[in-house]
């Protein structure tokens, strides 16, 4: 059968695109290998491998038109790559980095955006006879962190000033611009976001479904765990690298979490901990790494019950997505790139089929 690609298309590379002839080209090439492409990574605007990325990934974020015409010639360009009668996706930044949002104005305008894009989608499908939703992706440090902040942004923010946007901008009904969003806007569930917050896979699936809020694509990826103490310490020292923003939670006796910002700053802060302290890195390791007695991936959530999550969800779009290949330690390197993606896809294959 046709394989299914995730893109990855910075701004640069949606520009590019743009140009019918450039576009006509990219779909040779898929037709020529019996590709096809269902899903975009519209996270990153700018340049996202080979140098610092940092917290600077987020920017521009929905606050930003900038964003939004980035997102919405992504959806171009997918509706183009789309076989016939097949739906797309695009997962995309979780509104904005936390620390940079001050004000209620600043919810207030990603909704309104975010709206916008509804709209937006809503004229592609009407044009192209393709359905893309977009899915804002949960992630440590960000404004729409964890489950629970994405279902109030949805609930407060997007279905009221974004419902209030379409209905002023647009002349629908209420009814009509909440139906708009709800079809569009969705949540991209990244499985190694959901372990950094300790949380459960079948929950957060459950919590959507109940608010129905749509799971545009689940990503299936792994984080980096440990142990509190200096041994959990030092075993983390060579994933202390330049490029990735690598957040980290810990979870010991507290009654709350113990967060930092990236690794550097956790480093210490993870060696005074107890050896019981659960410590989890936003470091993506490949699936099918087993990892040892202090490091492991925390694929052990996935294990038991991916298949019945998944389908509860409703979601057909699955996609392995490790991106730090370049910047693993030397001694997980070992296996060249090709190979560890077939082993990923060989993974979730196990536990899907």
């Amino acid at each position: 059968k046709p394989f299914g690609l995730g893109l990855g298309l910075g701004a640069a590379a949606a520009d590019e695109f743009s140009d019918p002839r450039r576009l006509e080209e990219l779909c040779s090439l898929l037709a020529e290998h019996d590709l096809y492409a269902f899903t975009v990574n519209a996270f990153p605007y700018g340049s996202f491998h080979g140098q610092h990325v940092k917290e600077q990934v987020y920017q521009p974020d929905w606050r930003t038109d900038e964003r939004l015409d980035y997102t919405l010639q992504t959806a171009d360009i997918l509706a183009a790559l789309l076989p016939a009668g097949a739906e797309g996706s695009i997962s995309t930044v979780p509104g904005s980095f936390r620390a940079w949002i001050q004000k209620e104005e600043d919810v207030s305008l990603m909704a309104r955006n975010l709206a916008r894009c509804a709209h937006g989608f809503h004229l592609v499908e009407t044009a192209t006879d393709h359905c893309i939703r977009l899915g804002l992706e949960p992630e440590p440090a960000c404004f729409v962190e964890t489950t629970e902040d994405m279902l109030t942004f949805y609930r407060d923010a997007l279905l009221v000033d974004g419902v209030r946007h379409l209905v002023d901008a647009s002349g629908l009904s209420e009814h009509a611009a909440e139906a708009m969003i709800r079809r569009y806007i969705g949540v991209c569930i990244d499985t190694c976001h959901t372990a950094l917050q300790f949380e459960s896979l079948p929950t957060v699936i459950a919590s959507y479904r109940l608010e129905q809020i749509p799971v545009t694509k689940i990503q299936l990826s792994a984080a980096l765990q440990t142990r509190g103490g200096k041994d959990g310490a030092d075993a983390l020292e060579p994933f202390n690298e330049p490029v990735y923003l690598h957040q980290c939670i810990a979870r010991s006796a507290s009654p709350w979490l113990h967060r930092w910002l990236d690794l550097p700053d956790a480093l210490p802060g993870v060696a005074a901990l107890d050896a019981e302290a659960d410590v989890r890195v936003h470091f993506h390791v490949p699936l099918f790494w087993v990892g040892g007695d202090i490091l492991r991936p925390t694929t052990h959530d996935l294990e038991h019950g991916l298949k019945d999550a998944v389908v509860r969800s409703e979601c057909r779009h699955l996609e392995v997505e490790t991106y730090t290949f370049d910047v693993l330690p030397p001694d997980m390197r070992a296996v060249p790139v090709h190979e560890s993606v077939a082993a990923e896809i060989r993974w979730a294959l196990k536990r899907l089929v």
